[in-house]
């Protein structure tokens, strides 16, 4: 499992021109992308270690201020761009497999006291953020 963990004053993903989900202050944006391997136990670590990453303001984490978080699935993350200009899917896991996965990384994050906004998966979503720092993480399972 791959995210993308961005540190934000807010955030907002839309889907056909309609707000679907948004954070309104300081908070953390997660694009999330899911591989063949990974399990609901993959999906539960990463959102305790995103919840507990001391990136926030003051070196303190989402989870010390209670900051909302905005999940939204990426299937892009695992892009193999090694050969020619096409990238490559065949990493990024299937939707039977990626839904329930990304759907367990944020019911992780709420059981762990996170207020979760989510995007619509599988959908042509836009995605507005104002990056605070800027501080963007990487997170990789594989890792």
């Amino acid at each position: 499992m791959r995210l993308v963990i961005q540190r934000v004053s807010r955030a907002a993903v839309e889907v056909e021109g309609e707000i679907v989900g948004a954070i309104d202050e300081p908070g953390l944006l997660i694009l999330v992308g899911a591989t063949h391997d990974d399990t609901p136990a993959v999906a539960r670590k990463l959102a305790e270690k995103a919840w507990s990453l001391r990136i926030m303001p003051g070196e303190r984490s989402a989870s010390d201020l209670g900051a909302p978080i905005l999940v939204v699935s990426q299937f892009t993350l695992y892009a193999d761009t090694r050969k020619g200009r096409r990238p490559s899917w065949n990493a990024a896991a299937p939707r039977p497999i990626s839904e329930p996965l990304v759907d367990e990384f944020a019911a992780a994050l709420r059981e762990l006291g996170a207020a979760v906004q989510t995007g619509v998966f599988g959908a042509e979503m836009e995605v507005s953020l104002i990056n605070s720092g800027p501080v963007t993480i990487l997170l990789d399972s594989a890792d």
